[in-house]
């Protein structure tokens, strides 16, 4: 099968050049980007792009797909992050493997129909029943959409009786998270190039989980080639809650656990000193930026602009629909914009470095170089917009910042994915998006009648 990308207005490449070609192809054959150039090619499919903005597919970096069933919720709308978590832990109870599922679908649904092709999630919570197939029910969700994913098992091993936040139902003991977390590192991890699946170790919080869960958890994960990823530095609460308890600021807690290097990524990174920004840039350690969540949960603003002029990788995320409300990582870019515009003026990272964080610096972050650009060679990952429509009209001079500038505040025309067409014209393709959100509103209205 292949497919050929004809005349596209303009390709913004994110290569080493950071180059954008006019009136270009781009040909792909099977999931490999072939050739880009003027030549004329046959193909399978034809797109005409003349119309047409092309960019690398967006990767997201942190996530939590299950909290699609719990967006918009009256009674969290104004708390904070320890009260807002302590409510919905009470409706989180009554997780399950459907709810899993269609909040997985949705999530990701959305996530595609907004230009992302790489998804990253960090599922954590482990009700005492029905608890055995929560990631292979996401992996299920991920392949019936086609798209790139990356999902963690997350975990909470330090309930409220032992000191921790979350009630003592929803941990589970540092055995039973290490033998799952084995059993899913065989049964899904790929680290092949354009691997389409793999698997993270992502213990949930110093306030959810103990030291002796974050050790084991590195060892395993370094014995088996994943990953680590963790919430860190998101609220003043937590920073409290460490030296109380450990007597030391939050980073230096997961330097003391060996938790810090080139294989380990954070989720939102807000409150940092100067010097441990040094030591994250210099141990390679990497950040997930949460804009929307952070303003959403009035967690603060993460020194972004600091971190990319020290060299510290970070990857542009949605964080959980409950504290988004939404998974749309195009508006989460523009919002990056806006807000680092606000607070920090000329020093803020302009509209393109926010994009090359959204693709390049999430595919870092996730341990990857065979995607997040547009190169012969890769893994075809792409979304194209057109910018003829009205919303577009006299902003079509800078496509490496429109995103950021402007911004796209309706679905892609095309989303592709490993070569195949995932979103056609602003709609899933192959799939019925009405029938999908039927399905997903009658298990979204058996949950939550019984959680509120």
């Amino acid at each position: 099968m292949s497919i050929l990308i004809e005349n596209a207005k303009a390709i913004v490449t994110i290569d080493r050049q950071d180059r954008v070609l006019r009136d270009t192809n781009i040909l792909i054959e099977g999931n490999i980007i072939k050739k880009i150039g003027p030549e004329k090619y046959q193909a399978d499919t034809i797109i005409d792009a003349k119309n047409m903005f092309v960019y690398p597919g967006l990767i997201n970096t942190h996530h939590h797909l299950y909290q699609t069933f719990t967006r918009n919720l009256p009674q969290v709308q104004k708390m904070e992050l320890f009260n807002w978590l302590t409510t919905l832990y009470e409706i989180w109870r009554e997780l399950n493997p459907d709810v899993i599922y269609y909040s997985s679908l949705i999530g990701m649904a959305d996530l595609l129909k907004n230009g992302c092709t790489t998804v990253f999630d960090h599922h954590y919570v482990f009700p005492k029943i029905n608890n055995k197939i929560f990631i292979d029910q996401q992996f299920s969700a991920a392949k019936l959409l086609g798209v790139r994913f990356h999902a963690s098992r997350g975990s909470m091993s330090l309930g409220k009786n032992d000191g921790g936040l979350p009630p003592d139902d929803l941990v589970q003991t540092t055995e039973e998270i290490l033998k799952d977390s084995e059993r899913l590192i065989d049964k899904y991890h790929d680290a092949n190039f354009n691997s389409m699946k793999q698997i993270v170790l992502a213990p949930c919080s110093p306030f959810s989980i103990t030291s002796d869960l974050l050790k084991e958890s590195a060892k395993l994960a370094r014995h088996k080639d994943v990953r680590l990823h963790t919430h860190l530095a998101e609220t003043i609460d937590e920073e409290n809650f460490c030296i109380e308890k450990f007597g030391m600021r939050p980073l230096a807690y997961m330097e003391s656990v060996d938790w810090i290097g080139n294989d380990v990524w954070y989720a939102h990174g807000i409150h940092f000193n100067d010097e441990e920004l040094k030591l994250l840039a210099s141990t390679g350690t990497g950040i997930a930026h949460c804009p929307i969540s952070n303003m959403k949960l009035s967690s603060g603003v993460a020194e972004i602009s600091k971190m990319l002029e020290l060299g510290v990788p970070v990857g542009l995320a949605v964080d959980g629909s409950a504290s988004n409300d939404g998974s749309n990582l195009l508006e989460e870019i523009r919002v990056c914009y806006l807000l680092h515009r606000l607070k920090y003026s000329h020093l803020a990272p302009t509209a393109y470095s926010i994009l090359k964080i959204a693709t390049k610096g999430g595919a870092k972050i996730l341990g990857r170089n065979d995607i997040g650009s547009i190169e012969e060679g890769k893994p075809a990952d792409l979304f194209m917009i057109n910018i003829d429509n009205i919303d577009c009209v006299g902003a079509k001079l800078d496509p490496q910042s429109i995103l950021g500038t402007v911004g796209i505040k309706r679905p892609v025309d095309y989303t592709i994915i490993n070569g195949k067409i995932v979103v056609k014209n602003g709609k899933l393709y192959g799939i019925d998006e009405e029938r999908l959100a039927y399905e997903a509103n009658k298990v979204f209205d058996d949950f939550i009648k019984n959680s509120i």
